[in-house]
């Protein structure tokens, strides 16, 4: 069992930065891969990003890639999520989640085991 809570969302004006952290507990293991997605009303839920929890590897979508950065500390069992460069089309809710079966990164929610609640990110413009 993992349990997996978001935090760090908010209001930014378009061209800010935020931070979102996913700290997890339970049985992590280095193989396992973190993911960031988001959810914007009326749309499905999309891939930003992974990271395998031993750090080695990260994954973004072509939306972001360039402008946020996913990283783990893993003495305090958290993923981050760096968002720069924000616009109003990353307006979402955005979710960590865990895929604990995973021999390659996958960019498919359903792959995914574990969630968090999601917390929620708005850019104005």
């Amino acid at each position: 069992q993992v349990q997996l809570a978001e935090s760090g969302g908010g209001l930014v004006q378009a061209g800010g930065s935020l931070r979102l952290s996913c700290t997890a507990s339970g049985r992590i293991f280095s193989n396992y891969y973190m993911g960031w997605f988001r959810q914007a009303p009326g749309k499905d839920r999309e891939f930003v990003g992974c990271i395998m929890w031993s750090g080695r590897s990260t994954y973004y979508s072509t939306s972001v890639k360039g402008r946020f950065t996913i990283s783990i500390d893993s003495a305090k069992n958290t993923v981050y999520l760096q968002m720069n460069s924000l616009k109003p089309e990353d307006t979402a809710v955005y979710y960590c989640a865990a895929d604990t079966a995973a021999l390659y990164y996958s960019i498919r929610a359903g792959d995914y085991d574990y969630w968090g609640q999601g917390t929620q990110v708005t850019v104005s413009s």
